[in-house]
């Protein structure tokens, strides 16, 4: 990596595009320390310990939401604006037109509607977490909310900028996307992830250097896990079940086609984060849905004491919610049908295969065997964090944050090494 990287700076155009890159990352981070208006930063990071849905909040945008910036809510709604689109677009005979036989034009019009549903969904989370944050027991006699801006203005006002910063992340990310190197959405979750995990890992060594008991046994289970759970994660991300197809002679004219022999990449871990994401929002949702209800405090005190993250009960229904959501995704995701149809017009067949529909039962059937084993994997990876609490050890990181920061990291490194390809640098490889 280190290599490519080194000869990547020496090529004039990519050397351009790294740094636009990184200037558009570090401005990100700048602007994410801007305190937004009206809101109390350490009331917030106390009032937020026992919501598990806006600690995961809190990961993805790199401690913006606990210091509550302008960019508190980051660039997760940009994610689930995408997702809902996808998902109507599935349900919705005219979306699903629009997507696929719309062409550049029905594209663009998809991200100005999901750019629109982040806006809209960034002013509606924002007023309801700051309203129910409001609602928490103060400590020490502060409260979430300046009361000067416990009003409708004082709302609209805070809606407006956290909006703003939203809008602004998803701007940089297409800046990124379209004159630097990667995915500019992906990246910045990568860098507050990065900044997330250095973060705790700093505060580990201080608690070393500081006399914490049991702090250096922290450090080196930390970054023993940290080193094996990236080294894993990155095997079975690059991983992939090749499907061979035969593509027949065909005679034109006076020329011949065809007669090659190619292959479909299946993915191991084609389904990516989203299981984990969606299994833990699916989770978190009654705790944060109980803790806004006053008269709900017993069922809450519940949910929070026999459903936290260090319970074996919540890692066993996470595992299972995760295993269901990986087949939910993948049904939607991967169409057998499709690849079928277009392997048999263009001549083609799978050896030892019929073309048609014994073609697409054996597509099925081994898309359903990777799901299984992705499904599993990420069930394993989602209870680490669990077996170390069990022993009394923080982990300062969770498993979709690891598998998150691996792919976006290998998928630029991929891109880096295409555009060097490009340019016939190929010995640089």
């Amino acid at each position: 990596m280190w290599e490519t990287l080194k000869n990547a700076w020496r090529i004039k155009d990519i050397r351009k595009k790294l740094l636009y890159t990184f200037c558009m990352l570090l401005l990100f981070r700048l602007v994410s320390v801007i305190p937004a208006p009206g809101v109390n930063a350490t009331a917030v990071q106390n009032a937020i310990k026992g919501l598990d849905v806006l600690n995961l909040v809190n990961m993805m945008t790199g401690n913006a939401f606990s210091q509550m910036t302008i960019m508190a809510m980051g660039i997760t709604h940009y994610i689930n604006a995408s997702i809902i689109m996808q998902l109507l677009a599935v349900a919705i005979p005219a979306l699903e037109r629009m997507t696929k036989d719309g062409g550049e034009e029905g594209r663009k019009k998809m991200n100005r509607i999901t750019r629109y549903v982040t806006v809209a969904l960034a002013i509606l989370q924002s007023v309801g977490i700051i309203m129910t944050l409001n609602r928490t027991p103060a400590v020490d006699g502060a409260t979430v909310l300046n009361p000067s801006y416990n009003n409708f203005w004082g709302y609209t006002v805070i809606a407006m900028v956290m909006a703003g910063g939203t809008s602004l992340a998803v701007w940089i990310g297409d800046r990124i996307t379209a004159k630097g190197i990667g995915n500019g959405i992906s990246l910045l979750i990568f860098v507050g992830i990065v900044s997330n995990l250095a973060t705790g890992i700093i505060s580990t060594v201080s608690g070393v250097f500081s006399g914490t008991p049991n702090a250096l046994r922290n450090l080196i289970v930390i970054l023993l896990t940290t080193v094996v759970i990236i080294a894993v994660v990155t095997f079975v991300d690059m991983a992939e079940r090749r499907i061979q197809v035969q593509y027949a002679k065909r005679v034109v004219g006076r020329k011949m086609y065809g007669g090659q022999s190619t292959h479909i990449p299946m993915k191991l871990l084609a389904v990516g984060v989203l299981p984990l994401i969606f299994a833990y929002s699916f989770l978190a949702f009654p705790g944060t849905i109980l803790a806004m209800i006053p008269a709900a405090k017993g069922a809450s005190d519940w949910w929070q004491a026999n459903m936290n993250q260090t319970s074996w009960l919540y890692a066993v229904i996470c595992a299972l919610l995760i295993i269901g959501f990986s087949y939910f995704y993948s049904a939607i995701s991967f169409n057998p049908d499709d690849i079928s149809k277009n392997i048999q017009q263009q001549g083609g067949h799978i050896p030892g295969v019929r073309p048609g529909t014994a073609t697409t039962m054996y597509l099925k059937r081994t898309s359903k065997r990777l799901t299984l084993f992705a499904a599993i994997f990420l069930a394993i990876l989602a209870t680490v964090p669990t077996l170390f609490w069990g022993a009394n050890i923080s982990i300062p990181f969770g498993a979709s944050s690891i598998l998150i920061a691996v792919q976006v990291a290998l998928e630029t490194m991929r891109q880096l090494e295409g555009q060097m390809v490009m340019r016939h640098y190929k010995g640089f490889l």
